[in-house]
């Protein structure tokens, strides 16, 4: 059986999505989700509101988070790739339980590390003539700062025609304003998450260039449990292609639509995933739902 009412990658105004916490719930239990995850980027800050909104919506909530890792494996050299990979970890655990609170406090040391980073970044651009109000750039994050938000302020001033321009002319890998940032490894933020008593899922795994049996014989080594097979950026063959050789492995997969608002991926929810394939804690969560009649 499958089922396509579980959400578990979506962003807010807390990190990098355009809509706030209360608009992002409404939406998602507008298009039917049952079970939904908040993964902002590597911050917890919305959790709080969003469990409040979920529960309001008769929706069942996962707390989770983006975390932005240095990449485990080299890309081949004409693939499409992104400078960092991307770790999805979810706590289905109460809130204010001993864990949460070291975890929490963990990834706000990642949230914080933003700061410096963006000020670094307009003191490159200030050195081109190209001027950025960081007050202005902070107020559009409600959380974690990052260079989305940056991108907006750019065309907002005029200085680039197109979002992607920010990215590929000013503040993109290796463009002349960018600033790296401390990160950890894949490694380390699964043993983090592990000791929380969290799970990890990598998300679209077709952003690293890496071929699908490297990906997920590396999850494997390092006991990730699942991968984001389900993911709006997939098209049907790599869809399958992830799903079936997650499966050989005895992993889990996970669905999620990345949701950042009207203008990303905008209909949340509606990623069909097998139900016998989806991490226990979710089917459990799925199930919960179904036994409360919400």
């Amino acid at each position: 059986m499958w089922c396509s009412d579980v959400d578990l990658h979506s962003h807010s105004t807390h990190s990098d999505g355009t809509l706030d916490v209360a608009t992002l719930a409404a939406s998602m239990a507008r298009e039917g989700v049952r079970v939904w995850s908040l993964t902002d980027h590597d911050t917890t800050t919305g959790w709080e509101d969003a469990a409040e909104q979920a529960k309001a919506h008769g929706i069942a909530f996962l707390p989770g988070v983006e975390l932005t890792c240095i990449p485990a494996i080299s890309p081949s050299s004409d693939a499409k790739r992104e400078g960092s990979w991307h770790l999805l970890a979810y706590f289905p655990k109460a809130l204010d339980a001993p864990e949460m609170r070291d975890i929490r406090g963990w990834i706000a040391g990642l949230t914080e590390a933003r700061g410096p980073r963006m000020s670094q970044m307009i003191e490159r651009l200030a050195t081109f003539g190209i001027h950025v109000d960081e007050g202005k750039v902070l107020a559009r994050a409600d959380g974690a700062v990052g260079r989305p938000h940056l991108a907006a302020e750019l065309l907002d001033m005029g200085v680039v025609d197109t979002f992607q321009q920010a990215f590929d002319d000013w503040i993109g890998d290796g463009a002349p304003a960018n600033v790296e940032r401390p990160r950890p490894t894949l490694a380390e933020a699964s043993a983090r998450v592990h000791a929380a008593g969290g799970f990890c899922s990598l998300a679209h795994p077709v952003y690293y260039g890496v071929s699908t049996g490297e990906v997920l014989d590396l999850l494997s080594s390092l006991g990730i449990e699942a991968v984001e097979a389900f993911h709006g950026g997939h098209t049907d063959a790599y869809r399958d292609e992830v799903w079936r050789a997650a499966v050989e492995r005895g992993l889990s997969v996970t669905a999620g639509s990345d949701h950042h608002g009207p203008e990303h991926h905008p209909r949340p929810g509606h990623r069909p995933v097998p139900i016998a394939d989806i991490p226990e804690a979710v089917r459990r969560l799925r199930e919960q739902d179904q036994t409360t009649g919400q």
